[in-house]
């Protein structure tokens, strides 16, 4: 008898906490018990009549990390509003971090809100940080997340937005590489309330604020700088007119915040989010890329990857591993020949020839034609190195097809090894896969995130600077550990670029068919930054 009372005080102990508890009780029950239960979403209402939208309210909700401020004039009819904060799986921008809960609020009657006049919204975030941050809607209509005027409160752990919507999704995201808390110096240069940023284009305008003091300037970027790798802690650099104004010259230094006030776009993103928004994915204006993980060959992202197209001078990369391959002495003096360059002159006129500038019977080593082939892109020298390798032409560029072949490029094939030739083909999948091996060479390594190199001949002493075509390396925003440039007319411009990520491991992107070298540049560069993004997570 007692064993059945038991079962039945049981029973009807868990039946009353499954069934009559509160939703949140109940998820938490389940969890306790160790059933597996999916995050539910908690949901606010509140009825709003007409006298109080006439004397205006403020909606708090969840602990008063949501607010709404619905001044008078901001709506029109008594109306219900749900705010909604949201647990479930959503597409997040990849460029930002998400730092808040995510809410929805509406307003449910439709003619109370006719979206001309903006109100406030007043967001906790959870993660402080010193990093810019802004509230960013979902636009559903393209599937982004799109960015709103933003004040952060850092000290108080909020932000402020206006919003001129009656039913958003809504969060805050900060921007992982961009600082508005830490140092300021000065330097003289332009005289005027001007300042160098590594974080706002040029013709932004900051107001920075000494935190000591309070004194505060408004100041116009026209320069970058400082150099993080060098100064992590600096978040700007005054022009000492500016510096002035809210500190001693003498101090040298400012512990300083930094407001944006106006944000310049820069290849027609502002903080690299165009006008649509952010999305989960990268869009790319290019023929052909991909990005891939060096040690297990995972493919991060890619767009015709496997379509073949002219390699222009991305083919030398692979003529200098074969040329490496038969063990030569780098101090080696060879004598450079006119008829070395005669061979370029099968594909391109002579003055369309990326070339070093020397005379028939100069002397030059081994490695000064290697990099100069590698850091200037020259042809003349690929086909001196040709000739120094004690190889026919002929099995030189059949050794360049074989190779490429036993790494796994079977869609790659070379006519001649310079890329003046746009017969010598190969996809962007196929050269990530060819770059990860060439790079094995430490010579070439090194060679090809040279900035610039510098020689003389040897018999006629004759000064050379030869510099990279690759600016992306100058940036000292990516830690690059590879790169090589390439361009035809009918390849267009075509980059590689090797990157170790912060967690160690180099990744490559490959980018074929850009209309400019700017274009090749500024998209490579997006491409790094989802890179490092997705391959540090």
């Amino acid at each position: 008898m007692w064993k059945n009372l038991v079962k039945s005080f049981i029973f009807v102990l868990i039946f009353n906490t499954l069934f009559f508890a509160s939703p949140q009780d109940w998820f938490f029950t389940l969890e306790a018990r160790g059933i597996s239960a999916e995050p539910i979403n908690k949901e606010y209402h509140i009825n709003l009549d007409k006298p109080t939208i006439l004397k205006g309210y403020t909606v708090s909700s969840f602990n008063n990390n949501i607010k709404l401020s619905l001044v008078p004039g901001i709506l029109s009819e008594a109306t219900a509003v749900e705010v909604i904060e949201l647990n479930e799986d959503l597409d997040m921008p990849w460029q930002v971090d998400k730092i808040s809960r995510i809410y929805q609020f509406e307003f449910k009657n439709k003619m109370a809100y006719d979206n001309h006049v903006p109100f406030y919204i007043q967001f906790s975030y959870d993660i402080p940080d010193n990093k810019y941050k802004q509230v960013f809607f979902y636009d559903k209509n393209f599937s982004t997340w799109r960015p709103l005027p933003t004040k952060d409160f850092p000290k108080e752990q909020f932000v402020r937005s206006l919003i001129h919507l009656p039913f958003a999704r809504i969060a805050v995201f900060s921007y992982p590489e961009i600082m508005t808390t830490g140092r300021a110096s000065w330097y003289s240069y332009k005289a005027g309330n001007f300042a160098a940023s590594p974080d706002f284009p040029k013709g932004s305008r900051l107001r920075v604020k000494n935190i000591e003091n309070g004194k505060f300037v408004d100041v116009e970027i026209n320069d970058f700088g400082p150099d993080r790798g060098i100064h992590p802690d600096r978040v700007v650099d005054l022009e000492k007119t500016a510096f002035n104004k809210i500190a001693s010259l003498g101090d040298g230094m400012a512990e300083v915040e930094v407001e944006p006030l106006y944000i310049a776009a820069s290849d027609n993103r502002t903080l690299g989010i165009n006008e649509l928004g952010a999305g989960s994915g990268v869009e790319i204006n290019l023929k052909s890329g991909v990005i891939m993980r060096e040690d297990s060959e995972e493919i991060v992202w890619e767009k015709n990857s496997t379509s073949t197209m002219p390699l222009a001078s991305l083919t030398k990369m692979v003529a200098v591993k074969v040329f490496l391959d038969t063990k030569p002495t780098l101090s080696t003096v060879v004598s450079y020949s006119l008829r070395d360059e005669e061979y370029n002159y099968q594909h391109v006129n002579k003055w369309e020839s990326a070339s070093l500038n020397i005379d028939n019977g100069e002397t030059l080593t081994i490695e000064d034609l290697v990099y100069v082939s590698l850091v200037g892109s020259a042809n003349n020298t690929v086909e001196t190195l040709v000739r120094a390798s004690g190889l026919a032409r002929a099995d030189f560029i059949n050794k360049m097809n074989f190779s490429v072949i036993e790494w796994g490029a079977n869609n790659t094939y070379f006519i001649e090894p310079t890329g003046l030739a746009p017969e010598n083909v190969s996809s962007s999948l196929d050269y990530a896969i060819i770059t990860k091996e060439v790079l094995k060479n430490p010579i070439i390594e090194k060679a090809s995130k040279t900035d610039k190199y510098e020689f003389y001949t040897i018999n006629t002493n004759k000064f050379h600077r030869i510099r990279n075509t690759n600016k992306i390396i100058n940036t000292n925003k990516f830690n690059i550990t590879g790169s090589k440039t390439g361009y035809l007319d009918e390849a267009g411009y075509c980059l590689m670029t090797r990157v170790k990520a912060g967690n160690g491991i180099n990744f490559i992107v490959v980018t074929l068919g850009a209309d400019s070298r700017d274009q090749s540049f500024t998209e490579t560069s997006r491409l790094i930054e989802y890179g490092q993004r997705k391959i540090s997570i």
